[in-house]
């Protein structure tokens, strides 16, 4: 009497053992891309490049040094600078918000509507400087996804044209190999086109807090050394001067 196990036994052990899965290598898959991932792999170089740089110079303590605007716009406030001390110490500090308030104080005495477009004009130049390369970062997050549909396009035309001219025609797994040689440059272009949108629009939002704190502490300037403004504090002044003599 012949049980189950020994109609199984011997079909299992007579069952091949399946395949290892083939596996690939970086540098590989980059070889399997086509030349198309040559123009990907430097749109992802120059995304690093632009990345570090842009986190170097929009630090805050660059553009806007807390410590020294406040102890500048305190002074100015109390009196204690002129307008040629004043500039020397704009003069002296590198960030890009002494700048503008170099531009505010060489028309010190005007009237508020010269100092406030001398402010302004020199702010539109920093928030270009601000800007920089900004441009490109997008450019690369545009680009490098329709390289990598390009490279996959170019790959599944070749891929069927070797299974066109092959004698092995209709075989699924050429065909399959062939498209994914082909899906490694979109792949590749949208592995560099996320991060390169996400860090474009966080930057974008970094300038912009940059460019209201710059307007902000620009206008107090204004207020500080125009004519309207040195007026009002030499008016306060004289009647504090009265209220403590009477």
């Amino acid at each position: 009497m012949f049980t189950i196990s020994h109609f199984t036994m011997p079909m299992l052990a007579a069952a091949p053992a399946n395949p290892p899965i083939p596996t690939r290598s970086l540098f590989e898959m980059l070889l399997a891309g086509g030349p198309l991932m040559l123009p990907i792999l430097l749109a992802s170089f120059v995304m690093f490049l632009i990345v570090f740089e842009r986190f170097y110079c929009l630090r805050k303590r660059r553009v806007l040094p807390m410590l020294f605007i406040e102890r500048f716009l305190l002074q100015l406030r109390e009196g204690a600078l002129d307008r040629a001390d004043a500039l020397e110490r704009c003069e002296e500090e590198s960030s890009h918000v002494a700048r503008v308030f170099a531009a505010g104080l060489r028309k010190w005495g005007k009237p508020a509507v010269e100092v406030e477009q001398a402010v302004l004009d020199e702010g539109e130049r920093v928030a270009n400087v601000l800007r920089r390369y900004l441009r490109v970062l997008n450019g690369v997050s545009t680009v490098s996804p329709l390289l990598g549909l390009l490279g996959t396009v170019w790959g599944m035309i070749q891929a069927f044209n070797v299974i066109a001219s092959s004698p092995a025609m209709g075989r699924a797994e050429m065909l399959a190999g062939g498209i994914s040689v082909a899906l490694i440059t979109t792949a590749a272009g949208l592995l560099v086109a996320i991060p390169a949108l996400i860090l474009y629009l966080y930057f974008v939002g970094r300038v912009d807090t940059l460019i209201m704190d710059l307007d902000h502490y620009g206008q107090e300037l204004v207020s500080l050394v125009s004519h309207e403004g040195l007026e009002d504090r030499k008016n306060t002044r004289l009647t504090v001067a009265r209220r403590r003599a009477a």
